[in-house]
Order: C-alpha cells, then sequence, then structure tokens
C-alpha cells in the first residue's frame, strides 16, 4: 500500500467517527462545569436567603419583635460567613422582654419554620422579672447576652442538658467554664410565674420547661446558633458579629 494511500484510509476513518465525538466532549465537559457553577449559585443563594429577614415574611415566626429577629439573622450570618458555623437552627432569647412572657424561639433556617416558643429563665442576679445585668464572669450568677454555638449534649445534675460554647469575647466566651447551658428547671413553669410575678431564676443558665427540654436540645445541638439580646449598647456597638 502506497503512503497515500494510508493516509487517504485513516483520514476517511476520522471523518467517519460518528456525531463529531471530539467536539461533543468538549461541550460535555463545559456543560459539567456551568451545572457545577449554577450549583455553586444556588446553594449560596440559599444559604443567602435564610438569613435575610425578608425571606421570612410569609413565615410564621412567633411573637418576637421584628428588630430583635432581624438582628438575630444577621449576627448568624456573620458567623456563617467567618466560618465559625453551619447551623440547621437559630434559638433567639429577647432578655428585654420579662420572664412571664414567652421570649426563646428556635427556628429551622432551612425550613424557615418556627420550632418553638417557649418562657426561658435568666441568672438570679440578673434582675426580678425584667433582667437589667448581664455578666460573663463566674459565679456572678448572671446571664450572658451575645452569640453562642450549641455544642454537645449531656447527662448533669439537672438532667438531660446542652453545653453552649459562646462565641464573643467579653460577654460570653466564659460560658463554658461557668457551665452556662440549655437545661430543664421546675420553676420554669408559666402558671407558677403569674402567682408570684416572675419565674424562677437560675444561676446563669437559659433554662427551660423540662416538658420540652429534650426535644428542643435535640433540634438544636451540635451547632445550632442561639443569639441572646439585650440592648446593651456596648454590646451592640462592639459586637463582632453585628459590625
Amino acid at each position: 500500500m502506497s503512503k497515500t494511500a494510508f493516509v487517504l484510509i485513516i483520514a476517511a476513518a476520522v471523518s467517519a467517527v460518528p456525531g463529531n465525538a471530539f467536539g461533543n466532549r468538549r461541550v460535555s465537559a463545559s456543560s459539567s462545569v456551568a451545572s457545577t457553577s449554577r450549583t455553586a449559585e444556588l446553594e449560596a443563594s440559599a444559604t443567602t436567603s435564610r438569613f435575610e429577614a425578608a425571606a421570612w415574611d410569609a413565615a410564621e415566626i412567633g411573637s418576637v419583635e421584628g428588630d430583635v429577629f432581624s438582628l438575630a439573622l444577621a449576627s448568624a450570618e456573620k458567623a456563617v460567613q467567618r466560618g465559625e458555623a453551619d447551623p440547621a437552627t437559630l434559638t433567639v432569647i429577647d432578655f428585654s422582654r420579662p420572664s412571664t412572657a414567652p421570649r426563646l424561639w428556635v427556628y429551622d433556617l432551612r425550613r424557615r419554620k418556627l420550632l418553638f416558643s417557649e418562657h426561658v429563665a435568666h441568672g438570679r442576679n440578673s434582675g426580678f422579672d425584667l433582667p437589667t445585668q448581664f455578666s460573663n464572669e463566674p459565679e456572678s450568677n448572671m446571664s450572658s447576652i451575645g452569640l453562642y454555638r450549641a455544642s454537645e449534649s449531656y447527662i448533669g445534675k439537672h438532667g438531660y442538658s446542652l453545653r453552649l460554647d459562646g462565641l464573643e469575647p467579653g460577654f460570653n466566651d466564659r460560658a463554658r467554664d461557668r457551665a452556662i447551658v440549655i437545661h430543664g428547671a421546675e420553676y420554669v413553669n408559666a402558671n407558677t410565674a403569674k402567682a408570684q410575678g416572675r419565674l424562677g431564676r437560675s444561676l446563669g443558665c437559659p433554662a427551660v420547661r423540662p416538658e420540652i427540654a429534650r426535644k428542643l436540645i435535640d433540634a438544636v445541638k451540635d451547632g445550632g446558633l442561639v443569639f441572646a439580646y439585650y440592648p446593651d449598647p456596648s454590646w451592640l456597638q462592639t459586637s463582632r458579629f453585628l459590625n
């Protein structure tokens, strides 16, 4: 066979490959990259929307004040942006409300759904019915404000409980050392609160009703965020999650 004939045979074989397979292979790779990029965009959009107050307009958020809820969402979003959390839930505590009113709400961030609306205790040295003083110091018996990350559950002297890691230096970062945890307590009782003018008080822990403690803890543990609010000027102006 002559050299010219051999070249003609190879050229014919290549041109006979159906559907321009080589070109299709390049198009397929390009489509894969575009698809991956689009998926990343959608995921980023979903992450952003769950922290935008406007995205919750049609959702039931309970009796929480809109401004407090917006601050909680903004704080949670900043924690995610900083790589310090990837929460499925956000718990909001509003210590500007009296203990006789529901002031703890747990939200499913991905489904934009209210899971719990509850009473919650504050520290005995933070105030009577309405807390006005907060501390990060051991033995202060006061509540602490700011953003926390819910950590592991355990069985302690109050039964099934949840450890909290404070994320805000100077405001709540000694929470674990102080044993500030979520736990059930008999003194968190709406009827008792009405009778005596306040809930029972803790040593600083955000205690909840025993009847819902386990379900609430299981919903928020292992990474959920907890936002404890009070209109403290120093915290509002210096919190690294609000500024």
